[in-house]
């Protein structure tokens, strides 16, 4: 019986956690002027071809994480690198566009952000969505996971 009521208390406890963590609150407007800035920055640098200026916005650490439907690479080297390597030129990298972007504050110093992304090019438009975990570092809004699909 007192096994029983372990379980219960277990179970109880665990929703009332689970409960807490999935409240989420709506960031600062000072953190959502700071982010949306640098993700439209972020759009400003990639029409313009820069990846090395898109890749400001991109925590500078061996821990970055970048995730898609090819697995997971670590690096923000390795991140340039690939999107070097993707989009060789102005042409492959086309014109983009963010859209329907929610940011949710998980604490003082992060931010998911979930968003739809859209490439215009000459011969195709692809497009999908991306989730991404901005962390404040060094007083710099900077992404330190990006999973895009």
């Amino acid at each position: 019986m007192v096994k029983k009521y372990k379980i219960i208390l277990f179970l109880f406890a665990f929703l009332i956690n689970a409960t807490a963590v999935s409240y989420s609150q709506k960031p600062s407007q000072k953190v959502i002027k700071k982010i949306l800035a640098a993700i439209s920055n972020q759009e400003k640098s990639w029409n313009n071809g820069s990846i090395k200026d898109y890749m400001n916005y991109y925590y500078n650490s061996d821990s970055l994480q970048f995730i898609t439907k090819l697995g997971i690479t670590y690096g923000w080297q390795t991140t340039l690198d690939n999107y070097l390597k993707t989009f060789p030129d102005k042409q492959t990298m086309g014109i983009l566009y963010f859209s329907d972007i929610k940011l949710t504050r998980i604490d003082s110093k992060t931010v998911v952000v979930s968003a739809k992304w859209q490439l215009q090019r000459e011969n195709d438009s692809p497009g999908g969505w991306f989730t991404q975990i901005w962390k404040k570092t060094k007083g710099k809004w900077l992404i330190i996971i990006d999973h895009t699909s």
